[in-house]
C-alpha cells in the first residue's frame, strides 16, 4: 500500500528533456510531487490545445498534495510553438501527442531519477489524465482509437503500464462535428468501443462545444460508448474550462469556480486511488456525498 505524504509541500522540477525521435521541437516534461512518501502513484497528464507544461497547476498541485507524482508534458499545439491551424504539422499533431505520452511511459525510470524520486515511487501504479483535447490524447493510451474516413477504426496505442485514466472533457464521436471542426480536425473521430481500461469521464452540464452540433452530452460518450468499468461525473454547472481547471483568472476561462476545480480535483484522485488498488474510502465518500446532494454534481458507475 501507499503511504500518504505526511504534510501537503509539494516541490516541481522542470525542464526534464526526454528523448522523443522526430518531432522536431525537443519533449521536456515537468514533474510535480509531494516532499514526504514511499510508494507515490504516478499522473501523466496531457494538457488541452495551446497549454504547456506550465499550466493547470490548479490541478497539479492539488494531485501531488494528495500523494501523487504528476508528470507533464509541452505538447507541440503550445503556444510557445507557434504552431497554428494553418501549419501543415499541424494535421499530424494528434499522433505526436499521442506518442509524446509513450515516450514518457517509456522513460519514465530515467524521468523519476532526473527529479530525484526514483526511490519512491510504485511503477505498477500509473494513470492518464487529460483535458479536452489532451483527453482524447489520454484516451488512445487507454486504447481508444480514431476512425479513418471510412470509418474503420486506426491503431492501437494504448500502452501496458498504464492501469486507469481519467478523462475530463473529452470530446465525443465524430459524426457531428461542425463544418469547421471536420475540415481541420478529422481526426476528432473517436471509437471508444476499445478503450477497456478503467476511468472516470468528467463532464460538463454546459459545455457547449463549437466543433460539434450536439450539446453537453456529447462530452459523456466516452462513458457511454466505452466498455465497463467507467464512472461519470457530471458537474451541472460547468463548462468547459471545469471553473479554470488550466489557471486561476485565464483568459478563456468562462466559468471561474475555484470550489469546481477543487472538487474536480479531489474527484479525480480519489477515483484513481480507488481505481489503482489504494484505497477507496475517498472516492466512496464522493459517492455518498453526491447520492445526498442537491444535484451540482453526480457520478454514475457501470
Amino acid at each position: 500500500m501507499s503511504s500518504r505524504p505526511l504534510g501537503h509541500q509539494i516541490v516541481s522540477v522542470k525542464p526534464i528533456p526526454v528523448p522523443a525521435l522526430g518531432r522536431g521541437i525537443d519533449l521536456q516534461v515537468k514533474v510535480t510531487a509531494p516532499r514526504s512518501g514511499q510508494n507515490l502513484p504516478v499522473i501523466v497528464f496531457s494538457h488541452g490545445n495551446a497549454w504547456s507544461l506550465d499550466g493547470y497547476g490548479p490541478l497539479v498541485d492539488r494531485w501531488a498534495a494528495a500523494g501523487f507524482v504528476v508528470v507533464q508534458p509541452t505538447h507541440l499545439d503550445s503556444r510557445r510553438n507557434a504552431i497554428g491551424w494553418d501549419d501543415p504539422r499541424f494535421g499530424t499533431i494528434w499522433r505526436v501527442r499521442i506518442a509524446d505520452l509513450h515516450a514518457i511511459l517509456d522513460d519514465l525510470g530515467n524521468i523519476l531519477a532526473q527529479a530525484g524520486l526514483e526511490t519512491r515511487v510504485d511503477r505498477e501504479r500509473i494513470a492518464v489524465v487529460g483535458h479536452s483535447w489532451g483527453a482524447q490524447t489520454a484516451g488512445a493510451i487507454l486504447g481508444a482509437r480514431v476512425l479513418d474516413a471510412d470509418g474503420v477504426p486506426g491503431e492501437d496505442f494504448s500502452h501496458s503500464a498504464v492501469s486507469a485514466g481519467a478523462l475530463i472533457a473529452a470530446t465525443g464521436t465524430g459524426d457531428t462535428l461542425t463544418p469547421f471542426a471536420a475540415e481541420n480536425l478529422p481526426f476528432m473521430k473517436p471509437d471508444f468501443s476499445t478503450m477497456a481500461t478503467p476511468a472516470l469521464v468528467v463532464a460538463g452540464g454546459k459545455d457547449q462545444s463549437q466543433l460539434s452540433t450536439r450539446g453537453p452530452e456529447w462530452f459523456t460518450d466516452a462513458y457511454h460508448l466505452s466498455p465497463a468499468p467507467k464512472s461519470l461525473l457530471t458537474v451541472a454547472e460547468a463548462e468547459h474550462t471545469m471553473g479554470g481547471i488550466a489557471g486561476e483568472r485565464v483568459a478563456e476561462t468562462t466559468d471561474e469556480d475555484p470550489a469546481r476545480v477543487a472538487l474536480l480535483a479531489d474527484a479525480v484522485s480519489a477515483y484513481l486511488r480507488a481505481a489503482l488498488g489504494l484505497d477507496d474510502a475517498e472516492w466512496t465518500a464522493l459517492g455518498s456525498t453526491a447520492e445526498d446532494g442537491d444535484g451540482t454534481w453526480s457520478i454514475a458507475g457501470k
